[in-house]
């Protein structure tokens, strides 16, 4: 899971990062909605955290832009908490609307809300044949025993049951898994394929040779 984060305050915006970190994120944290324009038209993110109070664009003005090249969910972060500020931003294709000063648990939970409403499902449980993944504890079973597993080795499993059955190639899952700055080794994604067999089961991620990786939703 990667999002994309567009926060102009230092200390707000680390908070956030770290949470989001803590929750299994990685983390792009721009100040500027100039620079999260382009990151959008050149990488690949799983939700966008907008704060409409920007230094060098109106916020709205980037929540249109955005809009215009993704369909990304979108959350607002923002203090203007006038009801004509809130239907404007929901109108003008923002996902959700959360007023500052918040809680950081909310603001989690509304993210993983609005990425539900995304792939179309209401449960915060994600069951495919035999595995379960249960997205608010970050917890996974696989035929009813709970697995542990690492932090690029969750988020590697829950993006590829996001698309069941789809083939994923592998530079997109290795844009996921890091960003910006991060040193990524040329088989960083086969090291975590490969734990994620040894844990769960061989044949449940499916190697597409010279194409990339698919989960079989009907593996038991």
């Amino acid at each position: 899971m990667r999002a994309l984060l567009i926060e102009d305050d230092p200390l707000l915006g680390d908070g956030i990062k770290t949470a989001l970190e803590r929750e299994g994120y990685t983390v792009d944290w721009f100040m500027l909605g100039r620079e999260a324009i382009t990151a959008v038209s050149s990488e690949t993110f799983s939700v966008i955290i907008l704060d409409l109070g920007l230094p060098d664009m109106d916020g709205m003005q980037v929540l249109h832009l955005l809009r215009q090249q993704s369909a990304l969910p979108i959350l607002i972060l923002t203090a203007r908490d006038a009801m004509e500020d809130r239907i404007g931003g929901l109108d003008a294709g923002a996902d959700d609307y959360v007023l500052k000063p918040f809680n950081l648990q909310e603001l989690l939970a509304r993210l993983r809300v609005v990425m539900r409403r995304a792939e179309g499902r209401a449960s915060k449980i994600l069951t495919l044949g035999a595995l379960s993944i249960d997205e608010a504890r970050h917890t996974v079973s696989w035929r009813g025993k709970d697995v542990k597993l690492g932090r690029r080795e969750y988020a590697l499993l829950l993006e590829l049951a996001r698309h069941p059955d789809r083939v994923l190639s592998r530079p997109r899952l290795e844009n996921l898994l890091y960003g910006w700055g991060d040193e990524v080794e040329s088989n960083a994604v086969e090291v975590h394929i490969h734990h994620l067999r040894k844990k769960l089961e061989k044949h449940l991620i499916i190697n597409v040779r010279g194409i990339g990786y698919r989960l079989d939703s009907q593996a038991q």
